[in-house]
């Protein structure tokens, strides 16, 4: 569940992501028509789109990882002190 939850998460960067590849690709143009030497703008709108793609998978992977070792540290943890106890009426 925690890893879907960061995977949605993630989703909110790739509108993030698919303009810094615009904008890239625009700047990377404007170096080359003074001369300078780049990559090609196509190639970098398609690596920061790949990137767009797979950051909310590797994100909800981390995700995943990181909250089970939380639980792995807050169990113990939690026995050990004994928790917060909530009474509701």
């Amino acid at each position: 569940m925690l890893g879907v939850l960061y995977a949605f998460f993630g989703l909110i960067f790739v509108p993030f992501f698919a303009i810094a590849a615009l904008a890239g690709a625009f700047a990377q143009h404007a170096a080359q028509s003074q001369g300078g030497s780049a990559a090609a703008p196509v190639l970098t709108v398609s690596i920061m789109l790949v990137m767009s793609v797979l950051f909310p998978i590797f994100y909800g992977v981390m995700g995943f990882i990181f909250g089970v070792i939380t639980a792995a540290i807050y169990n113990p943890v939690a026995q050990w002190i004994g928790g917060l106890e909530v009474e509701v009426e």
